[in-house]
């Protein structure tokens, strides 16, 4: 699934890492998520990091794949409640 909407306003949050506000909107890398050679997961499956954490993230530098996938199960969870708050401060 595609959405671009999701994707912009996933831009707008600091990284769920290190609080960095310039931040990219990082998929999954897990085959649960639809993640497959070059092939990347949903777009709802996607969480706001920097660009050094992006990489470090992609490259399994912060852990092993099952480390990661624990990691990114936390801050997409982290990652809904940001844009719930986000959604909140937008209403008042």
């Amino acid at each position: 699934m595609r959405d671009s909407k999701r994707l912009a306003e996933i831009r707008k949050l600091p990284c769920v890492r290190c609080g960095n506000p310039n931040s990219q909107a990082a998929h999954s890398n897990s085959a649960k998520h639809g993640k497959g050679r070059g092939i990347k997961s949903s777009d709802l499956f996607v969480i706001p990091l920097c660009a050094i954490c992006h990489a470090a993230f992609d490259r399994f530098e912060l852990g092993n794949r099952a480390e990661s996938e624990a990691m990114f199960e936390k801050w997409l969870v982290k990652t809904e409640l940001m844009m719930n708050l986000k959604d909140q401060d937008d209403v008042f």
